[in-house]
């Protein structure tokens, strides 16, 4: 298991900047609420307004209809609908004057010189008049007057505000309860990833996300099983480099212990420098030069800057000049070598690189087949790929050891044979891969082994 850090730097600052955009999106809403609310409890205030008007208005021409002129005319009925709005009416003819002021009845009339404010009687000076033509018959014969006293769009919109600021206070505590999780549960695997990164730097290659963050989905789960995959590859790694340091000195050892205590007895008089103890000696000096230089080659094809002269060329035609070249050695170690192809087979890489390849892989056959075994080479192409098989008829590859076989230093589980120090198929892939392509093993452990190169055909 792994220490929970809590949120982390990263999640303080992405949980800061949820908590900034909720806060600038919670207030912009708000203000946009507050002022559509007082527009809107305004323009719904106005519209009732002169609605009533209308209706005063109407009503106002009906009687007039019934009376045939203001003069007699009752304007009860449009003055309850006034009151009932609300407002005070004032009735004006075409002239100005008043035929309907408050408290003053019918027909009365008023002087053209009183304001509204005179006409409204005493109950104070109005905050809002709105007026409307009195219409008959098409003509129009007068306008009403409502005058309203305070609007009562205050005690609305203190209402409306109250809950819009308790709606954005509810919200943003809801907003940063949202982010605070999101960020938490975004935060917590890459938190818990970073300790398993930190015990694998500190030398704890065998430290992996847990269970719950492998299964994490979307990007956070590919990176953890990314991340396991990488620090498989390095303990893996770093296990073959410790195998590899074994072997490497084991393969050194022998030869030199033989050198050592040859040349000492040598020295010190026990043998005789007679020739067929120098040639010993000289056996195992070229053993130990055999070694050094296959170890160059791997360090070369590994490296980066391995050179290639790539060029057009026919992978049959080098298949066969390596089988000639391999002839006689097979012919001495009792094989029966041929090669077989359908065609000219081309590839673009570098032609000395690709004829290591093929004779390595011939090397390889010589060494561990048996007399009377038989080596065929095969070149053919198999849609955008340029195939170059060796397949003998030797004792095979047991399938617990196919996995290793292009292994640096490995010899097979079943090898005695001294001669061999495990790199030649090594270098064969590392040269493989550096033309793009990919070479395989299949054997049955019993019949025979085939050795499989594809590189990318060449237009």
């Amino acid at each position: 298991m792994t220490p929970d850090r809590g949120l982390g730097p990263l999640g303080r600052r992405l949980l800061a900047a949820f908590v900034a955009v909720a806060l600038a999106s919670v207030a912009v809403l708000a203000l946009i609420a507050i002022v559509g609310t007082v527009r809107g409890i305004s323009a719904g205030e106005t519209a009732d307004r002169s609605a009533a008007a209308e209706s005063v208005a109407a009503a106002a021409a009906s009687s007039y209809a019934a009376a045939g002129g203001w003069t007699g005319a009752d304007l009860s009925a449009a003055d309850d609908l006034a009151g009932a709005a609300g407002a005070r009416l004032v009735v004006r003819d075409l002239s100005g004057q008043a035929v309907l002021a408050p408290g003053v009845g019918p027909g009365t009339g008023m002087g053209p010189g009183m304001g509204m404010g005179q006409g409204m009687g005493q109950g104070g000076s109005s905050t809002g008049v709105v007026s409307a033509p009195v219409v008959v018959d098409g003509q129009q014969v007068g306008t009403v007057l409502l005058g309203f006293g305070s609007s009562t769009s205050g005690a609305a919109q203190q209402v409306a505000w109250t809950w819009i600021l308790l709606a954005a206070v509810v919200a943003l505590l809801v907003a940063v309860a949202a982010a605070w999780w999101v960020t938490r549960r975004f935060t917590r695997p890459l938190v818990r990833l970073a300790a398993v990164a930190d015990e694998v730097a500190s030398g704890s290659l065998s430290a992996r996300p847990s269970a719950q963050d492998l299964a994490e989905p979307g990007e956070i789960g590919e990176l953890a099983r990314a991340f396991a995959t990488a620090a498989e590859r390095v303990e893996e790694a770093d296990a073959a480099r410790t195998r590899m340091s074994a072997d490497l000195a084991h393969e050194l050892r022998t030869p030199l212990a033989v050198l050592q205590a040859g040349l000492e007895e040598l020295r010190d008089g026990l043998e005789a420098p007679d020739p067929e103890r120098l040639d010993a000696l000289h056996r195992q000096s070229l053993r130990l030069g055999r070694v050094v230089d296959d170890l160059a080659e791997l360090s070369a094809a590994e490296s980066s800057t391995l050179s290639l002269r790539h060029e057009r060329l026919d992978l049959a035609a080098l298949a066969a000049q390596a089988v000639r070249e391999s002839a006689p050695a097979a012919s001495a170690a009792g094989l029966v070598l041929t090669s077989r192809s359908s065609g000219q087979v081309p590839v673009v890489g570098d032609e000395d690189r690709l004829h290591q390849v093929v004779g390595n892989l011939l090397s390889n056959a010589v060494r561990y087949c048996r007399p009377g075994d038989r080596v065929q080479v095969s070149t053919y192409a198999d849609g955008a790929l340029a195939v170059l098989e060796v397949a003998d008829s030797g004792p095979g590859i047991p399938a617990t050891d196919l996995a290793h076989v292009f292994d640096r230093l490995w010899r097979g589980s079943a090898d005695s044979d001294p001669s061999g120090s495990g790199i030649g198929l090594a270098v064969v892939r590392e040269l493989v891969t550096a033309h793009g392509g990919r070479v395989s093993a299949t054997s049955d452990g019993a019949s025979g082994t085939t050795l499989r190169v594809e590189l990318p055909a060449a237009p």
